[in-house]
Order: structure tokens, then C-alpha cells, then sequence
């Protein structure tokens, strides 16, 4: 048993440094999630939070196989960093709350959630241009591969055009859509 004085939780978390902080509100799991529970916990006891924006992304019917299946495959440990990082980098640029990403891996069917972006802040404003930065740069540069499978055909799953312009939109002069 340690000499030393225990330390309050919330002087730990002032004394984490801001990706400390941001990798305990990331989560990549084959597990399911609560979009509810996730949110409640964002927001437990926050008294300053006005606003709360999620978003959930699911599979989408793809092909008229029923046993069709998208994989999602990442690096352990790269892919939490890479989304503190992001998560960093929003909470540098708009004035939120909290912020929360949970992303499925593994096989999953269609309407299976994957991903969950939930952020919290005083005005709806701030949350909502968050949710969406964190979406537009997670769907092209978080470390995630997708593989679909049907019809006993597999094939990875191209980044689109789409994606990236999304992205490149906050790369422009005041970095809003």
C-alpha cells in the first residue's frame, strides 16, 4: 500500500493530459451499444449541457443476399489513438461539453449499428458542427477497413469522393459547411 495521499478524481482527470482525457471517450468493440446509456453517461450531472447531438451510422441493405455481412477491421490500440487525436483536434475548435465515440469492428448485418458520435454543449450550434467534423474525419482518416460479403463474393469497400470533400470542407477558409 502506497504513503501517498489519494488523489480526488476530478484532480485527476485536470492532470490528464487532453488525449489522456479524450482516450476514456473512445470505444472500439465488436460489442453493441446503447445509444441511451451512452448518451446518459455523456451528460451525467453537467448541468451546463443545453444541447445533445447524436448520431448513430448502420449498415445499409447492400445486396439481396440476407446473409450478406460487412467486416470492419482496425488496429487495436492505433485506432483508439487516432480518434482521441480527432476528438482533440474538435475540442480545440468548437465550444463542447463532452464528446463520445464508440465504433463497432467485426462482422456485423444489416441494421447493425457501427458508430456513435454524441456531443454535448451549452448551445445546439457548437454540437451539431462538432458531430459533423468528427463524422466528416472519421470516414476518412480513422483507421477502419470494411470488407462486404455476400453472394459468397468478398471485396473491400473504397474510400468515396464524397467522403473526402465532406472532409476537405474544413480545411477551407472558416472550416465550416
Amino acid at each position: 500500500m502506497s504513503d501517498a495521499p489519494a488523489v480526488q478524481p476530478a484532480l485527476q482527470q485536470a492532470l490528464a493530459s487532453p488525449l489522456q482525457q479524450a482516450l476514456a471517450c473512445v470505444r472500439v468493440s465488436p460489442e453493441d451499444f446503447d445509444l441511451g446509456a451512452e448518451v446518459a453517461a455523456l451528460r451525467a450531472g453537467d448541468a451546463q449541457v443545453g444541447a445533445v447531438v447524436s448520431f448513430v451510422g448502420t449498415v445499409r441493405e447492400w445486396s439481396p443476399d440476407p446473409a450478406a455481412v460487412m467486416t470492419l477491421e482496425h488496429y487495436p490500440g492505433m485506432t483508439e489513438r487516432s480518434l482521441a487525436e480527432l476528438i482533440v483536434r474538435a475540442r480545440q475548435r468548437f465550444d463542447v461539453r463532452g464528446v463520445r465515440i464508440v465504433h463497432r469492428v467485426g462482422p456485423l448485418a444489416v441494421t447493425d449499428q457501427i458508430v456513435l458520435v454524441a456531443v454535448t454543449s451549452a448551445h445546439r450550434h457548437e454540437a451539431f458542427h462538432c458531430a459533423e467534423f468528427l463524422m466528416d474525419w472519421l470516414k476518412t482518416q480513422a483507421p477502419f477497413w470494411k470488407r462486404e460479403q455476400a453472394q459468397g463474393e468478398a471485396r473491400w469497400v473504397a474510400s468515396r469522393d464524397s467522403d473526402a470533400d465532406a472532409a476537405a470542407r474544413w480545411q477551407a477558409p472558416g472550416g465550416q459547411p
